[in-house]
């Protein structure tokens, strides 16, 4: 019922960006005008820059400096491209050891997903408490957020890397849909990976990152249908026949 205080609020939180407070005046004016409270909305402009994507060492940095609760979702969101309040639906029984697999409950009108994980990650969450049946029961999202602010500054200041400071959740989604777009060139692909409902919010990770040495390939060849099927499985792909053998690339 304070304004001022909603105000000061909204403009503490370095956690969220322009775009997220311009969210929370507009809630806050809709309810003042319900409440027939007086007050004048603060500005912040749209943003409009390209997303900031964290180097993979930066990351990994992130998740080994965390506590476990933090790291664990952090790895999360590394392996699957999930959004945090995704994350924070998960459930015990949509973690499946055996297939190695998580089910995603969407929001954002997004599309619901299966996706695959690490083994690194299935041993990560099963030593998170099991008290409840959410994966990360127990705080609320907003206090989880507050503390990966808070190990993140400590973080940032320790290592001397000011960078860290501006990797947020979303961050790590849009890592791995950049990775995930630059490895398959499948834009289809990275949208049912993200949930997307619309193309068009996929194809910003077309353009995002441009790699060193993106046409450098690591060349194998193939003589029988055993030694075809290992070089597909470590991720290569079929090129030609060439020489009564079958020839195979990957990207360095």
């Amino acid at each position: 019922m304070d304004p001022e205080s909603v105000k000061q609020t909204i403009a503490a939180n370095d956690c969220w960006s322009n775009s997220y407070k311009r969210l929370h005046v507009f809630a806050y004016d809709r309810f003042a005008e319900m409440m027939k409270i007086s007050w004048k909305p603060p500005e912040y402009r749209q943003d409009t820059h390209l997303p900031f994507i964290p180097l993979e060492k930066e990351i990994d940095a992130l998740i080994a400096g965390c506590g476990k609760k933090v790291a664990s979702s952090l790895q999360v969101i590394k392996e699957t491209g999930l959004r945090i309040g995704e994350v924070w639906r998960l459930l015990w029984i949509d973690l499946d050891e055996e297939r190695r697999t998580l089910s995603c409950r969407p929001e954002k009108h997004g599309n619901p997903r299966m996706l695959k994980v690490s083994p690194k990650l299935i041993a990560t969450l099963n030593a998170l408490s099991k008290s409840g049946e959410r994966v990360f029961g127990g705080t609320s999202l907003s206090s989880h957020r507050q503390s990966f602010c808070v190990q993140r500054r400590r973080l940032a200041t320790k290592l001397q890397n000011p960078r860290l400071n501006r990797i947020t959740f979303h961050s790590l989604r849009h890592w791995k849909a950049t990775m995930e777009y630059h490895r398959t060139k499948d834009i289809l692909y990275v949208k049912q990976l993200l949930g997307h409902k619309n193309i068009n919010n996929t194809l910003i990770y077309t353009h995002l990152v441009t790699f060193d040495n993106e046409d450098d390939f690591s060349c194998r060849t193939a003589a029988t249908v055993k030694e075809a099927r290992e070089l597909i499985e470590a991720g290569f792909e079929y090129v030609t026949d060439m020489a009564d053998v079958k020839l195979f690339r990957k990207r360095k």
